[in-house]
């Protein structure tokens, strides 16, 4: 029993050594390695077959030197590769259409591609094009090819909800039966505290405190915890008391707020994702607005300290939202 062990049964039954893995490190039995780094490095190998030489050469280099190296430095029990290698899998494959497009249209490399090059295919395609400027970043930063360069890109619109359909939803999960009580938690921490949804599949119960003598509740997303108001205390108390997917193997005690159905792992949030979706919430829409909700009455290094976001990310929200903590001066008539 070993991971290369594992790795070789996976070829016929990947679904049952997948399982067997999550258990045996839950409980010791074999070092940790973290899922999705795992399945990384054998999705990197798939996706370099068969492309032509002058297209796998430079994306192997960007997948390996950038991506799997950084990832690997970052990776540890406590912080899952999840999101990187998302982020990864979605910059690789956008780099591989524009290499195959380059060579097949130009019988150019990334050596010496042109900036008209870089410009046509952006111009020319859907937005998720823009996802190669990190490959863009890194043929420049060693040294493959100096003539080419790429700008951020912004976003040319900003979904939002109302603020009574905020409410709406919020009632929803709060007192309705759409859902069952985790994705309804799940949905409740999305709309009332501004939480993504990567963020909230792994929060842990140790996230939430319970004074033993007033039952007041408070759950800690940043640097400070911040209260859990009435009705969603009660809700969220029965969520904890009845958590789902305990008997994985990894018994009652699985530190997650939200247990998978792996041992030892949280729920994906692409399933939380696709569950609220489906009840037809706009997830960024009502994220970007509770988040605004909440700059429009403080200041935005309070709000960034409570929910857990930079203070970059909570300012340009209150320019968005049309903050006036940045000119409540101005407006103040008395001492």
């Amino acid at each position: 029993m070993t991971h290369e062990g594992l790795d070789a049964a996976a070829e016929s039954a990947n679904r049952e050594a997948s399982h067997l893995r999550a258990l045996f490190i839950h409980h010791g039995l074999l070092p940790y390695q973290d899922p999705y780094l795992a399945r990384f490095e054998t999705w990197i190998e798939n996706k370099l077959r068969d492309l032509p030489e002058e297209v796998t050469k430079p994306v192997a280099q960007f997948a390996t030197w950038h991506h799997l190296r950084r990832i690997r430095s970052m990776t540890t029990p406590e912080k899952s590769a999840q999101a990187p290698v998302h982020s990864a899998k979605q910059e690789i494959t956008e780099t591989v259409k524009f290499l195959d497009w380059l060579w097949d249209t130009h019988q150019r490399t990334a050596a010496n591609c042109t900036q008209q090059d870089v410009e046509t295919w952006l111009a020319t395609g859907p937005t998720t094009r823009k996802a190669i400027r990190t490959f863009i970043v890194f043929i420049k930063n060693t040294g493959t090819n100096y003539r080419v360069e790429m700008g951020h890109y912004t976003a040319k619109s900003r979904p939002a909800i109302t603020q009574n359909q905020r409410v709406a939803w919020l009632r929803e999960l709060l007192t309705g039966a759409s859902e069952s009580i985790p994705y309804r938690v799940a949905g409740i921490l999305l709309l009332l505290y501004a939480q993504p949804l990567v963020r909230v599949a792994k929060l842990r119960t140790n996230a939430v405190e319970i004074n033993e003598t007033t039952g007041n509740m408070r759950i800690t997303f940043g640097a400070r915890p911040v209260p859990v108001p009435e009705p969603f205390a009660d809700l969220l108390r029965e969520h904890l008391e009845s958590r789902p997917n305990l008997r994985t193997g990894s018994d009652t005690q699985s530190p997650w707020l939200f247990p998978g159905t792996r041992a030892g792992q949280p729920l994906h949030p692409n399933g939380i994702m696709d569950r609220l979706r489906s009840l037809g919430i706009d997830l960024r829409g009502a994220r970007n607005t509770a988040l605004d909700e909440h700059l429009l009455v403080s200041p935005p290094p309070l709000v960034a300290d409570a929910l857990g976001y930079s203070h970059q990310v909570a300012f340009l929200h209150a320019d968005a939202a049309g903050d006036a903590w940045s000119r409540y001066v101005n407006l103040r008539i008395k001492p």
